[in-house]
């Protein structure tokens, strides 16, 4: 009776589709997409500062304009995700960030006085449109990925944001010093409305895929994969308690995750805001340099990007608990990410470029939050939880670019920028070695 239980178990392996890797592309690029877009006024910064007049504290306030949409609608879009599934709500979320994005690209006709408002509105709006994303990658991972795959599934989709600083970066680098600024959001921005009207066809729930078979919707339904979440025939309103609530807020395995997810937050908007700015006031390259010379450090965390999710889950395999093999990536890496601090006692510009390349390989490495999240999140309001997650995550996308404006323009320099942005790194470890706990998912008390 073993020998044929280990037969059909071998047959199932070997007849599977792999679908849920097609899945996992579409979320790559859709995230690659997403990063670009908020990557742009990076790029187009210094130029536009001289056109427009904004100094660095302005700069840090339309860098800022994103984050604030952005950790508004966290909890909303979490909630509409939940309400009305992934596809619908991302499809819808996709297409209104590309007009946003494509809209910044008539900036150009506007009166500098009023230049500033514009901006700071559409960036806004961006933001905000784009708040259901990281939540829906979430939700669609939990869905089509078991739990022994899920780490390496989320930090793919999660080094997106590096994929796009490597490839975009330097496309965005040429275009303005070829065609001008604005071209650059007309460029995005057209790249994600063409995407968008293929969304539909591209993006289905296990059960309705026509191209899954019955193999695979077993392999993953059994190694955990919340195949039915999305489906109208399982879908049960959620009537949420004060206890839920307070489940979800003050949890020590949750506020650990979002201590961990603010810290890399901050991160990440250094490196899409301040970073080419930096290279090119600090250290004195040009913007067309600094397409070609950020994509290096963009590499190096698309790497420590899958070394992450692999990581963690080889060591799940080879039998370490969960808690062990989501923390390691992260601990690990966010020790080699307050390495950039480092910038402020070198001079020649390959050693700049090689500690960020470190810090950001580090960077990369840790970013296994939104699989801890997929792992603990109650399964009714996993659209919620990482809503909750990703909004408290990105107030340091409102905090970082505003606090750096303000330390360049008070102190005239970038060191203190450094120091700030590795002193999260530091407070990141702390929380998930001394805060966080056992990690193991948890459950609604009502």
């Amino acid at each position: 009776m073993n020998s044929v239980s280990a037969k059909i178990k071998i047959n199932t392996s070997i007849n599977a589709s792999h679908v849920r890797y097609q899945i996992l592309f579409l979320l790559f690029v859709i995230t690659s997409i997403n990063y670009a877009d908020r990557a742009t006024l990076s790029i187009a910064g210094t130029v536009l500062q001289k056109e427009m007049g904004f100094d660095a504290i302005s700069m840090g306030y339309l860098f800022s304009a994103f984050g604030w949409a952005y950790v508004i609608g966290q909890i909303p879009g979490g909630w509409l995700l939940d309400r009305f599934g992934s596809k619908l709500i991302y499809g819808l979320s996709l297409f209104l960030w590309s007009v946003c994005t494509f809209v910044q690209g008539g900036l150009g006709f506007a009166h500098p006085e009023s230049a500033f408002a514009i901006l700071f509105f559409v960036r806004f709006m961006l933001g905000l449109v784009e708040s259901p994303a990281f939540p829906a990658n979430n939700r669609i991972v939990a869905t089509w990925f078991p739990t022994a795959e899920r780490g390496t599934a989320t930090s793919i989709f999660n080094s997106a944001q590096y994929a796009a600083v490597a490839f975009f970066a330097p496309i965005m680098g040429w275009i303005t010093h070829s065609f001008g600024w604005e071209y650059i959001f007309l460029f995005m921005g057209g790249l994600g409305i063409v995407l968008s009207a293929a969304w539909p066809r591209l993006m289905r729930n296990p059960k309705t895929h026509p191209r899954v078979n019955a193999a695979e919707i077993a392999h993953i339904q059994l190694g955990g994969a919340l195949v039915d979440m999305d489906s109208k025939a399982k879908a049960v309103p959620v009537k949420l308690t004060f206890a839920d609530i307070k489940l979800l807020l003050s949890n020590r395995l949750l506020l650990a995750a979002y201590v961990g997810q603010y810290a890399i937050t901050a991160l990440t908007y250094f490196f899409i805001t301040w970073f080419p700015i930096y290279l090119v006031q600090a250290r004195g390259m040009s913007i067309m340099k600094v397409g070609f010379v950020a994509a290096v450090p963009a590499i190096c965390g698309l790497l420590g990007g899958l070394c992450s999710g692999l990581i963690s889950d080889g060591l799940l395999r080879r039998g370490i608990s969960l808690t062990g093999s989501r923390k390691t990536p992260f601990i690990l890496g966010m020790t080699l990410a307050a390495s950039l601090v480092l910038c402020n006692f070198v001079e020649k510009e390959w050693m700049v470029i090689a500690i960020m390349a470190l810090a950001f390989f580090g960077k990369g490495l840790a970013a296994i939050g939104w699989a801890v999240i997929s792992d603990v999140s109650p399964k009714q309001i996993t659209g919620l939880t990482g809503g909750i997650f990703n909004a408290i995550g990105n107030i340091a996308g409102i905090v970082t670019p505003i606090v750096s404006g303000y330390i360049i323009v008070f102190t005239g320099s970038y060191d203190g920028v450094l120091i700030y942005v590795a002193a999260h790194a530091v407070l990141a470890i702390f929380a998930y070695i001394f805060l966080m706990g056992p990690i193991y998912r948890l459950s609604l008390k009502s």
